[in-house]
């Protein structure tokens, strides 16, 4: 992130494909003010995250490549990679880049606070400037249908809009929301046609096993852009290491 005269200059990991095929991946961001903290209050926004950070990122987000103007829909056709490093970035440039962080260990179940430095959290960025990300995923045991299994998964990664339809309609079970995200992001699978695809939805994920599913959430994990999470965390209790996702429950101490 570079600081400017107009804003804060960061490089989006993927990057948004215009009508004309342009990948767009220079963005400019200002400082939060109190219309964003009235956004974060709102509550019709509260009940939709993906919504809520649509609107968010569009008022903080001044420029975006050469695009003549910036605005919620292009905000919500962003992929969630981008989404996900702008909303870091915005944190970082609003309130500095330290992250008061609690973690419980898995093991003895007591907490340990961390003072997190978001300047020095991983971002992988796509190789390339052509926009588009694809991961093939080899299925071992398939999904049957029809008499046929089908084991070759090629998935895209969620956007903005994903987001927002799948808080609308599954905010009560985080199991079926990620299975609602994961749906919207098939391509193809074996020789399906897409119509098949679409009608069977959620049902694919439901009938994946368990290995499958693992499959798929290191392949994506391994080959998707973006900010990296994942944190290596010390007890400070019983001195044992794990892994944890970084804790956002404070992200913006404003809301």
């Amino acid at each position: 992130m570079i600081g400017t005269a107009v804003g804060y200059q960061v490089t989006l990991p993927v990057g948004y494909t215009d009508a004309n095929g342009t990948v767009h991946r220079e963005a400019t961001l200002r400082k939060m003010t109190g219309k964003e903290e009235a956004l974060m209050a709102d509550p019709r926004l509260r009940k939709n995250g993906g919504r809520l950070m649509t609107m968010l990122l569009a008022n903080c987000v001044t420029a975006l490549g050469t695009l003549p103007k910036v605005d919620p829909d292009v905000m919500a056709r962003l992929y969630s990679a981008d989404r996900n490093y702008l909303l870091m970035e915005l944190r970082r440039a609003t309130f500095g880049d330290e992250l008061e962080a609690s973690y419980t260990c898995p093991h003895c179940g007591r907490s340990t606070e961390v003072a997190e430095d978001l300047a020095t959290v991983p971002v992988k960025r796509l190789a390339g400037n052509d926009g588009a990300v694809e991961i093939a995923v080899q299925l071992e045991d398939g999904f049957a249908y029809e008499g046929a299994v089908h084991r070759t998964l090629l998935l895209t990664l969620p956007t903005g809009l994903d987001e927002e339809k799948v808080a609308a309609s599954q905010s009560d079970n985080p199991s079926r929301a990620k299975n609602a995200l994961l749906a919207r992001c098939i391509r193809a699978l074996g020789s399906l046609d897409r119509s098949d695809i679409d009608a069977l939805g959620t049902h694919i994920l439901m009938e994946l096993t368990l290995g499958d599913r693992r499959r798929i959430d290191k392949a994506v994990e391994g080959a998707a852009p973006g900010v990296d999470l994942i944190r290596d965390v010390t007890c400070d209790s019983c001195g044992r290491g794990f892994k944890a996702a970084l804790d956002m429950s404070h992200f913006f101490p404003v809301a």
